[in-house]
């Protein structure tokens, strides 16, 4: 690879670090202000922009979910945009704890036209940027530190004059491409316009400060984040807001760490869309700071449902494997992680009942689940999925979970044998469907389906302790009376059966009923052995007796096949 043509981070910018840093041993205790930008910057990146329904619907689903913060548009940039703004300002669809941004350059007719747009709305951010690093003045602007902080401040002048009788807007300034300016300029720029506005406690202004394309590790974004927040004029004054990309894969990180280092808002994209490989992802970001136990003071209990919208607006697909929204990040294949997850589950219902709480109140500790699915409005059947990689511990929790099956431990290897044998086969997963029916096929079947059948028997308790078998066993060569004797209906069942030439002995049986209430059915398993060979036979019937019956039956036919 040619790397030489790449100058290192440190190179390109001078970090300062004066102080030291206190960021590293900080913690994140309370969320930040979010501020979604799908409308706009996530728009703008989007190959078939939103029409003015999709746009309505991403608003509507981010009021929802908490936002009092949303960027709403770029007035200036198309009529599709001004006339959406426009639509808020007359509809009434704004409530009235929630402010929209609407973004600007720094250039006179784009900001007349940006204050256009928000007439009559009673809040509003304006939102000003533009580009200060050293590269994009010299090739893209055309103008040296001095020119381009005039032009600055003679927009922001501007926008004071127009906001003059608007109390309700404010001001929010973005040195685009924040992380490659040299600290002293940009500090020299906000803080120049922190004055020009007459920043107040309670007329903040916004200085917002983009890694617009990211080219370090996160610890050099904090670094800069925090000179800010400790050279900032008026710091009571100002919000200190970021906008991180993910041009290196760690927008996220960035974000976090900002947050430590100072900042105070977050702006970024539902599940991350953007220019290149996109903005700071939101969703991500938030419930990070629910899995530490941080309120992000968003709803994101419908999680498939918002997911569903952002896919809509924007024409695009969230990965499946999409950090807490993708369809199979709660998802586990392998056998060691599903065994450790049915006894995480297992052990948190224990707890919960212990506690006296609802399962979905207790205190949640589950191996490879950092979140409750159910906190996301999901539910558990996709938590564990079979494929060729997946153990009985998985098999066992689907088939319980799903029909109703407790089986015992040496019947879950027995079954996990077959299991591995059909993914093997198709190469495919196994769906619990199919788990069901594969049980059906090799354990429950074989009693109505074998070598032999049962016909017109009954079970009858003579003496104490004394029971006696009888019934017509068909098979062979015709029809031949059962009947046995034993200290119980199955030990008289084999007795029966040993002397119509079939011996075995039954080595363990167990029982359960599959749900709830006197009228669930009942299963039982039995394993027999006949010679140097065991195998295990179910049978599933309201009647208990009648389910043990057929257990065995199963397990002899099962017997018999395999012997021919």
């Amino acid at each position: 690879m040619p790397s030489h043509r790449y100058r290192p981070a440190r190179e390109r910018v001078e970090v300062r670090t004066e102080g030291g840093r206190h960021w590293p041993s900080r913690r994140i205790e309370h969320a930040p202000l979010w501020v979604p930008v799908d409308l706009r910057d996530g728009n703008q990146a989007l190959a078939e922009p939103m029409d003015p329904a999709r746009k309505r619907r991403m608003f509507d689903v981010q009021v929802a979910m908490g936002f009092k913060e949303i960027e709403v548009g770029y007035p200036s940039a198309s009529r599709a945009d001004f006339d959406f703004v426009r639509h808020l300002a007359t509809s009434g669809a704004v409530p009235d704890d929630v402010t929209v941004v609407v973004f600007t350059a720094a250039r006179a007719d784009l900001i007349e036209r940006t204050f256009a747009a928000t007439e009559g709305m009673p809040r509003a951010v304006v939102h000003l940027y533009t580009a200060t690093a050293p590269v994009w003045r010299e090739v893209v602007i055309g103008r040296g530190r001095a020119e381009l902080r005039a032009l600055i401040e003679e927009s922001a002048t501007l926008m004071a004059r127009l906001a003059d009788r608007r109390p309700g807007v404010r001001f929010e300034f973005s040195p685009e491409v924040f992380n490659l300016t040299e600290p002293d300029y940009v500090l020299e720029v906000c803080n120049g316009l922190t004055a020009l506005w007459d920043a107040a406690p309670d007329r903040p202004v916004i200085h917002n400060l983009p890694a617009t394309v990211e080219i370090a590790t996160p610890n050099v974004y904090a670094d800069q984040i925090e000179y800010m927040h400790r050279h900032l004029d008026r710091r009571d004054a100002v919000i200190l807001s970021v906008h991180p990309h993910n041009d290196r894969g760690t927008g996220v990180a960035c974000a976090e760490l900002a947050l430590l280092a100072g900042a105070q808002r977050v702006e970024g994209c539902l599940f991350g869309n953007g220019e290149r490989t996109g903005n700071v992802d939101l969703a991500t970001l938030a419930l990070n700071l629910h899995t530490q136990g941080v309120d992000p003071m968003l709803d994101f209990s419908d999680i498939d449902g918002i997911r569903a919208t952002v896919e809509y607006c924007n024409r695009l697909p969230v990965h499946g494997r999409h950090p807490y929204v993708g369809d199979l990040v709660h998802t586990a294949y392998s056998g060691t992680h599903q065994d450790a997850i049915k006894k995480g589950f297992e052990h948190h219902a224990r707890r919960a009942a212990e506690s006296g709480l609802p399962p979905a109140q207790a205190p949640w500790e589950v191996p490879y689940l950092p979140i409750d699915p159910a906190d996301l409005g999901r539910d558990y059947e996709a938590v564990i999925r079979v494929n060729s990689q997946s153990g009985k511990g998985g098999i066992a929790y689907l088939l319980k979970d799903r029909h109703g099956l407790d089986l015992p431990p040496a019947l879950r290897a027995d079954f996990s044998r077959i299991v591995q044998a059909a993914a093997d086969d198709s190469g495919e997963e196994v769906t619990a469907k199919e788990l069901g029916d594969l049980f059906h096929a090799a354990y429950l079947a074989p009693a109505e389906h074998g070598p032999l059948t049962l016909a017109d028997w009954q079970a009858v308790e003579v003496a104490p302790g004394r029971h006696e078998f009888t019934g017509t066993l068909d098979g062979g060569a015709g029809g031949r009376t059962l009947h046995g004797t034993g200290n119980g209906p199955l030990s008289a069942l084999a007795d029966g059966l040993a002397r119509a030439g079939v011996p075995v002995h039954i080595e363990h049986y167990a029982e359960h009923a599959t749900g709830p209430g006197p009228h669930s059915a009942a299963v039982a398993y039995v394993r027999i052995r006949a010679g140097e060979s065991a195998w295990w036979g179910a049978g599933r019937d309201t009647s208990v007796l009648t389910a043990s019956v057929r257990s065995v039956l199963a397990a002899v036919n099962r017997s018999l096949a395999d012997g021919s």
